[in-house]
């Protein structure tokens, strides 16, 4: 099966033939650096990282590029506020995304650019779109005509008359058209700025993508990605100047994930109902905040919940205990001769990679080549005290696979159960074993319809601040 991927420029699924045979050239707009980032930061950079090793996978050799916008009206305001300098807080903040990135186990990308390190090529590439008369000079500013290109919004597949009749656009009388936008901006006073044929000033910040991404990528190249939420403005006004500017198309796959949700709402900092990873990762282990944020498709928006976080903990707790018993299985002596009762772990073994490759073939389906991995589980834990050495040590190899591609389970499984029953008692004066034992009963109780007996069970832990969480696979705990 052939790799098909969802273009959002198309609205389908389309099969994945790169420009040039055998590379790939993909840009990702990355964050801007004024702050903490967010999961929602988290899942774009974790889903294009699986992209990025996926495709590597599959033999491409992947020039990948992920930007810094390193000025920008947040990252002024937060300096003046702090009293210093623009760039000691781009610095900043560039350094802990590096940090977020680096705890979520993400492969560096092949080039990290800075908007401010490209400020020629910002500027040449201005001068480009004013010589083909598809932008102007309005006092210090440079604005990008929006009806000069006629495929303007193709991207998003909006409609500029109904935008401009149904939206409240601030007046603004240098401006040719109400959504024309700013490719350079004439600095203020105080405000940091760069030399120009239109005067002092600093670029936009969608003309610093186009001039960057071509810079290392060409005139053309084969994926653009990012979150949904960039589709517009930022990705529709990449492409109306980029194309316009060189006359050729910008991006042959438009590729956007998901949101991350809280209450049915998009995490985000202008709605302040956000998490930062820092704050995550200081109660979950980083393979479980990366294994939560890959569980879902992509492009499907995922919650944001301490039940679901409790659930991928589960279900990556229940692959690395298998993945115990396979190691405690081979470091001993014993070697069973194969029987009946291995032919289903032999099966899912061997079928593993197809399996895995097929789902990912499908738009990087991510959620059910996992789901391919817990099969193979229920396998292992059905035979495992009957399965040959051989046939155990084939089980690591294709895990090892999978976990090239995901990023999870690259951990020695006794170090991670190690770290999770470390978190989950830190602070309890309560045994793990002693919960499981009364969970363990509790079950039957629930079993036998004795209601009273599992709410006292559930009340003497919850006195002892452990929460009991039910769902369909089964009760998790936590503490309080």
């Amino acid at each position: 099966m052939a790799l098909r991927v969802y273009n959002t420029l198309s609205g389908s699924k389309e099969e994945f033939v790169p420009l040039t045979p055998g590379k790939v050239g993909m840009y990702v707009c990355g964050v801007t650096v004024y702050d903490n980032c967010h999961i929602g930061h988290a899942r774009a950079g974790v889903v294009f990282d699986m992209i990025y090793r996926y495709l590597g996978a599959k033999g491409f050799e992947v020039n990948y590029v992920r930007n810094y916008t390193d000025i920008d009206d947040k990252i002024i305001n937060r300096a003046n506020r702090e009293g210093v300098p623009y760039n000691v807080i781009s610095e900043r903040y560039i350094h802990e995304f590096d940090v977020d990135m680096a705890r979520l186990f993400m492969l560096l990308p092949t080039h990290q650019p800075k908007a401010t390190e490209h400020i020629g090529e910002i500027i040449g590439l201005i001068e480009r779109l004013i010589e083909r008369g598809f932008a102007y000079q309005a006092g210090n500013d440079v604005n990008f005509s929006v009806d000069k290109y006629e495929s303007y919004l193709k991207l998003s597949k909006r409609n500029l008359e109904d935008m401009q009749a149904g939206a409240r656009i601030e007046v603004d009388e240098r401006k040719q058209h109400p959504m024309d936008f700013a490719l350079w901006k004439g600095s203020k006073p105080g405000e940091p700025f760069w030399e120009s044929p239109w005067g002092q000033g600093r670029p936009g910040w969608h003309i610093e993508c186009s001039a960057m991404s071509m810079k290392y990528l060409g005139e053309t190249f084969d994926i653009h990605g990012g979150g949904k939420d960039l589709v517009f403005p930022h990705h529709e006004n990449e492409m109306a100047q980029t194309e316009a500017a060189t006359g050729k198309p910008f991006v042959k796959y438009w590729i956007h994930n998901g949101f991350v949700n809280i209450n049915a709402e998009k995490m985000s900092k202008s709605l302040g109902n956000f998490f930062t990873i820092k704050e995550v990762l200081e109660r979950y282990d980083a393979e479980v905040l990366r294994f939560f944020l890959l569980s879902a498709h992509y492009r499907s928006p995922i919650d944001f919940s301490d039940q679901n976080l409790n659930d991928a903990e589960a279900g990556l707790e229940r692959i690395y205990k298998a993945l115990a018993g396979v190691d405690e299985r081979l470091a001993g002596s014993e070697d069973p001769s194969r029987t009946e009762e291995c032919a289903e772990l032999e099966e899912k073994c061997q079928a593993l990679a197809a399996r895995f490759s097929e789902a990912m073939d499908d738009d990087f389906n991510t959620a059910l080549a996992l789901g391919h991995v817990f099969d193979l589980v229920r396998a292992i834990n059905k035979c495992l005290p009957h399965a040959p050495k051989a046939l155990l040590t084939q089980v690591q190899v294709e895990v090892a696979k999978v976990a090239k591609v995901v990023g999870v389970l690259d951990s020695k499984p006794a170090e991670f159960l190690e770290r999770i029953k470390a978190r989950k008692t830190e602070g309890m004066d309560i045994p793990i074993e002693e919960i499981e034992r009364l969970i363990a009963e509790r079950a039957e109780a629930r079993k036998a319809k004795d209601f009273k007996k599992s709410d006292q069970i559930r009340d003497e832990l919850l006195a002892k601040n452990i929460v009991l969480l039910d769902s369909a696979q089964g009760t998790t705990w936590q503490v309080k």
